[in-house]
């Protein structure tokens, strides 16, 4: 154990199935499966393949992760607080991995997985940042493993129709789409503690940090708050966008954004702002399939893609339907097309016209007749050469969710008031110019003496634009806490 704590997740093992290409199968035909983050929708997602076999449990925070019940549910699981530890022990066992832990630790477990020839079902969002995102995609590929992102909608009813309609060309061309959410239901906005406190027993703050810069642990992190922090979390958009923005993803057909723009009430250096609005625009593209009443050899045209959180929602169209309310299920979306507006809510569930139309377009996207987690098991069983990927394979959730976390470097880049053109293939921003500096506000510093209100803001001090730009889309990480090369 000692070890393993020393190399930081270098995980040393290299068991049979590596070299196999398959992985190890238990004697009932049922994958091995272990949890990384087992105290919230780890345990959800846990319940969701029970018929498998659970065999490790691993989480920071044994007193809010036992008092939900998992290590009940489970009683033959062993449990550890350190993933790299259950690694090392359960290698040449484990078939599959769950990971549902803070953002900032989503891409370091799901990596080192996948190096072990492991399949991994990885909640949203995918990773804390681009280059994250573009590992993992660029790992599962050469590993042939299984992969899911924990956006289940994808494996749901609205998404395929929403597709399906699209492609039948039903509300025309698209080249504007509107979306939000009601969240965040957590803090944000907040001044950073200016004091720390004692840590629970229960909980291990070292690996909870993992590879993000150490802080004095406050009840405010964890549990569950994190999200809002940007050392852990990544807002209300990276929660819910990945839920939100799938089927606009996928429906029209998007690869990597050429322009971001981001605004926001008060941005704070260390937590997330109360609301945030992003405008994405991603250029002409070859769709897959021929669009129903294109022209032959056409292009998609360029869209631009608005996002709107924190209680701000995009107006209504007209012909909107008095009273109906657009947040469906905690979100919603507009596809403005020539022809047609196509609404649909968080999950991309319960699609419509505006106009009141009810299309019957072609069915062509494969339906889960399972779970979203008993799908990923599924493919899991199959060989990669006969392997249906899943709805959420990172080969799709990956560049997906570089363009959720764009949507975060968008709102963290504002202070240097313009629109930031993008590089996607290899990421980064093309007009962030050498003596260009940013600065960020520490804390608001607002008081009223005497009925009289008074603004003091701390600000950090300038620094390179291009260097903090480029610290958002490829993390350094704490020692000695480290990634897989990204393959070639």
């Amino acid at each position: 154990m000692a070890t393993t704590a020393t190399v930081a997740a270098g995980v040393t093992i290299l068991p049979s199935n590596v070299i196999a290409g398959m992985g190890h199968k238990a004697p009932s035909d049922k994958l091995n499966i272990a949890g990384v983050g087992v105290g919230g929708m780890g345990f959800a997602n846990l319940k969701n393949l029970a018929s498998e076999n659970i065999i490790g449990l691993c989480d920071v925070d044994w007193k809010y992760t036992g008092g939900n019940g998992v290590f009940d549910k489970f009683p033959g699981a062993k449990k550890y607080k350190d993933w790299r530890v259950m690694y090392d022990e359960l290698g040449k066992s484990i078939d599959g991995v769950v990971i549902a832990t803070a953002d900032h630790t989503h891409a370091i477990t799901a990596a080192h997985a996948i190096t072990m020839g492991k399949h991994v079902y990885l909640q949203k969002p995918l990773t804390h940042s681009v280059y994250e995102s573009r590992l993992l995609t660029k790992l599962a590929d050469k590993y042939k493993v299984a992969t899911q992102m924990g956006n289940q909608g994808s494996s749901q009813e609205g998404v395929n129709l929403t597709c399906e309609w699209l492609a039948n060309g039903e509300i025309g061309e698209v080249t504007k789409v509107e979306a939000f959410t009601d969240r965040p239901i957590w803090p944000q906005g907040l001044n950073t503690p200016k004091q720390g406190q004692w840590v629970p027993e229960t909980l291990d703050w070292d690996l909870f940090t993992g590879p993000a810069k150490m802080r004095p642990y406050n009840e405010i992190f964890h549990p569950w708050n994190w999200r809002g922090w940007w050392d852990y979390g990544t807002g209300a958009l990276g929660d819910m966008a990945c839920h939100i923005l799938h089927p606009v993803f996928v429906g029209l057909e998007l690869g990597y954004p050429t322009k971001a723009q981001g605004n926001s009430t008060l941005l704070l250096q260390d937590c997330a702002p109360t609301a945030q609005s992003v405008k994405l625009t991603f250029p002409a593209r070859a769709p897959k399939r021929a669009w129903k009443g294109s022209k032959k050899g056409a292009q998609l045209p360029q869209v631009e893609v608005f996002w709107y959180d924190g209680g701000i929602k995009q107006m209504l169209p007209e012909g909107w339907p008095a009273g109906k309310n657009p947040n469906d299920a905690g979100g919603g979306v507009i596809f403005h097309g020539t022809k047609d507006k196509l609404i649909c809510g968080c999950y991309g569930v319960n699609p419509w016209l505006l106009s009141g139309r009810k299309p019957e377009s072609p069915k062509f996207r494969r339906r889960v007749e399972t779970s979203h987690e008993m799908d990923w098991a599924r493919a899991a069983k199959e060989t990669p050469e006969s392997r249906v990927q899943t709805a959420s394979n990172f080969s799709e959730a990956g560049p997906f969710n570089e363009m959720v976390v764009m949507g975060v470097l968008a709102v963290r880049l504002q202070n240097l008031n313009k629109e930031l053109l993008w590089d996607g293939p290899n990421m980064k921003f093309t007009n962030i110019t050498a003596d260009e500096k940013i600065r960020i506000v520490i804390e608001d510093g607002f008081k009223i003496h005497d009925g009289h209100p008074t603004f003091n803001k701390t600000w950090t001090d300038p620094v390179p634009a291009t260097e903090f730009a480029a610290e958002l889309i490829k993390h350094t990480y704490r020692k000695p806490w480290s990634l897989p090369d990204m393959p070639a």
